[in-house]
């Protein structure tokens, strides 16, 4: 079990505070300052499709030339991109019993959490 993302994004933060709310302790891990292995999003990408993982709504995928945002046609390109800006990556990403979960919702987190 291990929370993934940039600890000043909001909806990590959101994640965050309803975990330590509910008393659930789980580690942390932070894109910025420990990376991302190609390996990890090639196993999340058995999961979840790459249109899915990057997150085309965020401030980094905005800020990213046209062109640059054109090459993501793929998996591959996908991936690359997300080694390059790991804040591209839709956040937060919970593992949790072998599956990622993409985002918060409270919603889901009390689904997840209450059948533990």
């Amino acid at each position: 079990m291990k929370l993934y993302g940039i600890p000043n994004c909001n909806t990590v933060k959101k994640a965050r505070a309803w975990l330590t709310e509910n008393s659930i302790a789980i580690p942390f891990h932070d894109f910025k300052k420990q990376g991302i292995s190609e390996e990890l999003l090639k196993v999340w990408l058995k999961q979840v499709c790459w249109e899915q993982l990057v997150n085309r709504q965020g401030a980094t995928w905005r800020q990213l030339p046209n062109e640059a945002k054109a090459a993501v046609c793929d998996e591959t390109s996908a991936i690359h991109l997300m080694l390059e800006k790991s804040s591209v990556i839709k956040r937060p990403v919970l593992e949790l019993d072998g599956k990622i979960i993409l985002g918060f919702d409270e919603a889901i987190y009390q689904t997840l959490f209450r059948k533990k």
